[in-house]
Order: C-alpha cells, then structure tokens, then sequence
C-alpha cells in the first residue's frame, strides 16, 4: 500500500468516526485495609470512654461486620493504633464509610498522629452509609502513620454510630472499583426547559457567550423599587437609605429599562420583581448624599451594631445620620414609613406594566415575559420593617397576590406571574407571623402548610373568575448545611458536605444535614415536594427556584457542584432557575454553565430531551444524558466528585447507536480557566442489550461531557475533498 494511499485511508476512516485515538488510563492506586469485616492485625484498639464493638452485625456497609462506636463521655475517641509505623507515601486519602445511627447526626473530628493542628470534621448522618474521602493533606501529611483516632467533637456523650471498610487510598484509579454508568436513549424521556440555567444580574458579555435564556432582576432592594423616578430602598441590608439607580431620573432610561434592553440584545427573557408590599421609594428623595432613610440618628438616637448583621457599623459611614435601625433595646419600633416611602396600589404596578408594554411590547411579542411578586415576603418584618414592621400572614400575601396579579394579567395577558417567592424552608410550611412552627395563623387555616394553602387559594380564584394569575410556584432555596451557600470552599470535609447536599433537590431518604433535621431525619427533597404540592392542589402550575447558591463559586468545588445541580434540574423536571449572584466570568462557577450551555464555544450546549441516565454511585460519580434535536447527538454530563480519587466507569449505551469516537470536553483543576479538548472516546460494542459501551477514567473534581454522534449509514455521509500533499 502506497504512503498517500494510506494516508488517504487514515483521513477517510476518522471522518468516518471509524477510528479513534486510545484511551489512557493512569495506573492502579494502592490501597491498604484498616477494617473491612475485622481490624487489620498490624492494628490496635487503645479508644478511650468509647464502647467499641469490632464485631457489629447491622447495620453494615459491606461484608458482614461493622464497627459499632458509642462516646461515653465528652472528646472520646475511636482510637486505633499501628504496631508499625505505615509509610504514606504511596497514599493520599483515608476513606471509610460512616452510618450516623437511628437519629440525628454524630460530629466528628479526625486526627492523625495526635496532630491536633491539622484535623477533618465531619457530621455523619443518620439512617444512612456515607462514604467519606479525608485527603492526607487535611491531616497534616503525615509522612507515616502511626495513631488514628475519630475523636467526639460535640463535648458531650453521642449515640451509637457505625464505621466500616476503613482504608488507605493511593492516587491513581482503585482496581476493581469501577462504578457502573448507563444510559437508555429512549427511556424516561422529557423536555428540559433552557429556563433552568438561568442567572440573576449576569453582565452582558456571559449573558451572551452563554446563551443566557433568562436573567432575573430581584433581591431585597427590588421591593420598594419605584419605576417613576428610578429610585430604590435598600432595607436592613444597608441603613434603608433610598438610593438612585443607573439610568435616568424618570421612567424612561431607568435601570430596568437599561436591564431589559440588555437583555434583548443578548435575547434573553427578562424577569422583573414588582412591590406587592405596598410601598416604594418616595420620588422627592435626595439624589445625593445625604440620602433619605428610615431610622435617623438625628431623630431616633444612638444606634448599635445588629446583632446578626456584624458587619453593618451603627451608622453609614457615607451618611452618619443613617442608622441601623437597632438601638441597645433592639429594633426601634414607631419609626414613620413616610419618611422614605409612599404608599402604592396595584394600579402603580399596571401602570409600570403599561411602561414597559409601551417601549417593548406585551410578553407575547417580545416584551417583558415574567413578573416576580415581590422578594421573600415572609421577610418584609425584618428587611423592609421601617415600612411593614407586622410579620405576614396567609391572608396578606393572598389578597396581595390576588390583587397585584390580577392587574399585571389585566394588563399583558401575555405575562407569566411568579410567587410567592419565598425566602426558604421555614416560608415553605409557615407564615411570618407564625414563625417556623404551627402557630395561629396554621391553625385558622384548617392546619395547613402556607404553600398548599396559597395554591389552594389561587386555583380557587382561577375557578371563580375564569383566569389564571400564578403561572409559576417559585421559591428560594439556599442549602443550609453550616459553611455551604453564600460561602467559600472551605476545608474537604465542607466541600464534600457541599457535593452531597445536593441531594436535598431530590433524594427522598437523604436527611438534611442541617438544622433542618434537628428534630428528626428531614428530607428536604426539593422539587419532588414542589410537585406533589402543585399537582395536588393547583395542577398545571410550572415550578420555578429563582434563587439558589451552593457557594464556592470562585473553587473547582463549587464549580463541579454547580454542574451537578444544572444536571438534576434538568433531570427533575424544574422549569426555570436563576442562580443568586452569579459567579464573574473568570470564576470557576461560570465554566459549570458553560458547560451546558457552550462547551466548545461553537454554541453547542448540552441536549434538551433529558433520557435515563443512571450511576451506581451517583454521590461519587453522577451522570446526566440528553439527546440534541439539531443533530440528533447524545450528551453525557459525567461529573467525579471525589475531591481526590480519579474514578474509572464502563459506560453502556441503550436506544442509541453511536460513532466509534466521541468529541470529549472536559473542565477540572488541570486547568481553571478553560474547557479543554480531550482526546475523542473509542466506542465500542455494547452487551447484553446495549448497543455500545466504553471505559474511561475521570479526574477527580472533574466535569466531562461527551458528545456522542449518531452512526449514520455511509451512503448519508457527506464527503470532504482532500488537500493532496507531495
């Protein structure tokens, strides 16, 4: 065979997708077992105020044993003692498998080698196995190991809780610890709405390299907002001073009208909060310091410091007439709301609609499509209380709703209404006035949760006057295990405390490990709840989370963390998400987005038909798939969340036939600041049943997608001329 023969036959069979580069694999890790159904020999017991039973039958993570560990006393500790020292430099990570009991959730320090600097606390929850993965590092690097101990970090006596298969990990792939991945092409399929990976505030330039579907303006200062002269009150977050926005001095240039503006040019859906709280900034305020705002010194006295606001000082420091609103008796109450603000009705609002109707056009040609109702109204007695000092009620949100709905359909039918925007958990099942515990206001409505409530109300009002005025169930969710939303990466045991909270979105036996289950095992389970709650009560009601933040935006962790909550939207069925604080376009957090919404920047993006995607390990190892209607392509999401481990998968292909190679695009620590290439995937035959398989490794804290291609017969192919070199 001649030299430009062969030549000719390597181009035509890649373009063919019939052949494919190798595919590396690192070498196998060591690994050295401490306990798996008995302690090692080379192992002591020396716990001290610890019952400790190597022997435990049940529960157990595998095998047939466990190890059974009760704290008798505060700072006890499992204590478990090498005859020999170990040299670690063949390991990186201590894994083992923790079970936090019947109740509640055991805290837990490790310690190596007595090195109380350099510890690893964890919180293991209860009624279920969690693998936790301790970096070496985190424990001071030890070169060798000689003591190992779980020590109580609770100060005070614990129930029993369970270890299992403790080991020590080197750094390359586990032999025989591959985790099954598999995906049926034609099995649980379902639309994803492009909605979900929306942001709030994104500057132009993400806005439009991500194709950013939908952006949101809303937060606290978004309540008291007053569209006529551009102004807008801060509330508790800084000394409720109105201050103008950008834009213009009226309603014509505003800052909302500058955001939708933006927004058309990046096509991008726009939603806009309107007040329901019945008060805006008053146009007469000063437009330069010093501002108007709701607790002068001058004329309330001295103020302090909140107590849960540390950071605020007692006064502005740019307007030292501006306080906090708290004196040394606490909040100030009697303060006049008309100091800052006027009072509205719903007529403001539809009259703003008519604005913007007027510049843009209705909601059905290219307006503005979604109006929030307001900004976490069960707050308003704290964020907004110089104005709306009494707690909310049921009643009150639902008339408010009824009303200031009601004129935004009278004037774009068009638009879409989101409510009742609440603030988290608690809001969920209660009103403010009640607090976070049934209360009178839960009684005199026939004991019911305020979400059901609320929906029962607004279906009740689609029933009587013929029109729908809540198109979406939206409410706010910020995870609220210590050190995750709103935070930096923190330590390994937070970071993998971040990547396993995600299944609050909607696992239905994970118990949240927050204070959320201090009564008791919660499961937060997120959109199932949505869902049950909306089908039954007001069926037909879209589901919207228009804030939401895992933290660690600026951190490969919350990067990959970010990814694996896009993915679960998508596969739940949410219909609209926009992240809180949207990372900068350097950020790690941002590369999660572009992940599915631009990963080649060519705009390819991560399909719109979600299908079964399944892993046998979802906490270590998750996957989401989706077919691409343009080129009818399979996209897989493979995330690794092991902070430290790279993890090997065979991956089986059903109800679809791919190419022999697969484009591979990968984001990880090797590199922060872009999306990189990798060497297409060899696809091969699949068995029993499955049309194709394939083995690949996976980096740890990495994001890969795969972008599988149809196998389209020869006589479809397109063929390319060849460029002929002498």
């Amino acid at each position: 065979m001649s030299l430009r023969w062969k030549h000719w036959l390597l181009i035509t069979l890649s373009c063919l997708g019939l052949m494919a580069a190798p595919t590396a694999h690192s070498a196998p890790s060591a690994t050295l077992l401490i306990y798996a159904d008995a302690l090692d020999g080379g192992w002591a017991n020396w716990s001290w105020d610890t019952t400790v039973n190597f022997d435990n039958t049940a529960p157990v993570h595998a095998g047939n044993r466990s190890i059974a560990v009760t704290f008798t006393a505060a700072w006890a500790g499992v204590y478990l003692h090498a005859n020999a020292p170990i040299n670690l430099s063949a390991y990186e990570t201590l894994r083992f498998w923790a079970h936090g009991g019947s109740s509640g959730q055991r805290a837990i320090t490790i310690v190596a080698n007595g090195n109380d600097a350099a510890v690893f606390t964890l919180s293991a929850p209860a009624s279920t196995w969690t693998q936790f993965d301790v970096p070496l590092s985190a424990l001071g690097s030890p070169a060798t190991l000689s003591d190992l101990y779980w020590q109580d970090n609770s100060g005070g006596a614990q129930p029993t809780f369970y270890l299992d298969d403790v080991q020590l990990i080197g750094s390359g792939p586990e032999p025989g610890n591959t985790i099954a991945l598999s995906v049926n092409a034609q099995a649980d399929m379902h639309p994803i709405n492009p909605d979900i990976y929306g942001l709030n505030f994104a500057d132009e330039a993400l806005a439009a390299e991500l194709n950013l579907p939908v952006r949101r303006w809303g937060g606290n200062s978004t309540t008291r907002y007053n569209w006529q002269s551009n102004l807008s009150n801060t509330g508790s977050d800084w000394y409720f001073e109105n201050i103008p926005q950008d834009g213009g001095t009226s309603a014509n240039g505003s800052t909302t009208d500058l955001f939708v503006e933006q927004d058309r040019r990046t096509g991008t859906q726009t939603i806009l909060t309107v007040p329901l709280i019945g008060w805006v900034a008053k146009s007469s305020s000063p437009r330069q310091h010093p501002y108007a705002c709701g607790f002068k010194v001058s004329v309330y006295g001295p103020q302090i410091t909140p107590p849960d606001q540390p950071w605020l000082a007692p006064v502005d420091p740019w307007d030292t007439d501006c306080g906090t609103g708290v004196n040394a008796g606490g909040d100030i109450a009697g303060n006049n709301p008309l100091d800052t603000s006027t009072a509205i009705s719903p007529t403001f609002v539809a009259q703003w609609v008519a604005h913007l109707i007027g510049r843009y056009g209705t909601a059905a040609n290219g307006g503005v499509k979604f109006y929030n109702l307001d900004n976490e109204p069960m707050l308003w007695n704290s964020t907004h209380r110089d104005v709306h000092p009494a707690p909310a009620t049921y009643d009150e949100l639902r008339n408010q709703t009824y009303q200031y709905a009601a004129a935004i359909k009278a004037a774009d039918p068009s638009a879409l209404t989101l409510g009742p925007v609440l603030w988290g958990w608690c809001a969920y099942f209660h009103s403010a006035r009640d607090g976070c515990t049934p209360g009178l206001d839960y009684s005199s409505h026939n004991n019911t949760y305020f979400v059901p409530w609320y929906l029962q109300q607004l279906a009740a009002y689609q029933q009587q006057h013929g029109t729908r005025i809540l198109d979406y169930l939206d409410l706010h969710y910020y995870p609220q295990a210590n050190g995750v939303s709103l935070s930096s990466a923190g330590n390994a045991a937070t970071q993998a405390l971040r990547l396993r909270s995600t299944r609050s979105l909607w696992d239905t036996g994970y118990a949240d490990e927050s204070w959320i289950s201090d009564g008791g095992d919660v499961a937060v389970q997120l959109i199932p709840r949505m869902k049950e709650w909306v089908a039954a009560n007001y069926p037909g009601t879209k589901l919207a989370i228009t804030e939401y933040n895992w933290g660690a935006l600026d951190h490969i962790n919350g990067a990959v963390t970010q990814a694996d909550v896009l993915g679960i939207f998508g596969r739940q069925g949410l219909d609209l998400a926009t992240l809180w604080s949207p990372p900068d376009a350097t950020e790690p957090g941002a590369f999660a987005f572009r992940m599915y919404r631009n990963y080649d920047g060519a705009d390819h993006a991560f399909g719109e038909t979600s299908v079964r995607a399944v892993s046998a390990d979802q906490d270590r190892l998750a996957i989401y798939a989706a077919k691409r209607g343009a080129d009818n392509a399979l996209t897989l999401m493979i995330i690794n969340k092991s902070l430290t481990q790279p993890l090997t998968s065979t991956v089986t292909i059903s109800g679809y036939v791919p190419f022999a190679a697969a484009p591979v695009y990968r984001y990880s620590a090797a590199n922060l600041t872009a999306i990189l290439r990798g060497a297409d995937q060899s696809i091969g035959p699949g068995t029993g049943g499955a049309a194709a398989a394939f083995s690949a490794t996976f980096p740890p804290s990495s994001i890969t997608l795969i972008e599988l291609r149809p196998n389209v017969p020869l006589d479809q192919h397109v063929w390319l001329p060849l460029v002929w070199k002498q």
